[in-house]
């Protein structure tokens, strides 16, 4: 299998045997190779963005990935912030997610109160 100068053969062959030993996969971060490959390298992934970004150095692919990464391993994206915003700037009322399904309500919180 060829590649070109961006994507190396080698990555595209990985690539190809994630799904050819899971044709239903529906990302690559659950294939365990690449599950285990993001694991072990994305504490040097942060600290080289971080950097980066300390040193004004624009990285934009680079923040859109390691945000993508981290929006698609957690169960409460930041949708939970924006009905709160929502609510403070006019009143449109969130639920809360501290609560069991029963008492899941509509919720207003009086913010200017607090």
């Amino acid at each position: 299998m060829g590649g070109g100068c961006i994507i190396r053969s080698k990555f595209l062959g990985r690539i190809k045997d994630a799904f050819d030993k899971n044709p239903g996969l529906t990302n690559l971060l659950l294939d365990p190779f690449f599950k285990e490959t993001i694991d072990r390298s994305q504490g040097a992934w942060r600290r080289v963005l971080a950097a980066a970004i300390m040193n004004g150095i624009w990285v934009p692919a680079m923040a859109t990935a390691l945000n993508y990464f981290d929006g698609f391993r957690n169960a409460r994206l930041p949708a939970n912030l924006l009905q709160a915003q929502r609510d403070y700037f006019g009143a449109h009322m969130y639920e809360r997610i501290d609560k069991t399904a029963r008492q899941v309500l509509p919720y207003e919180l009086d913010w200017q109160r607090r």
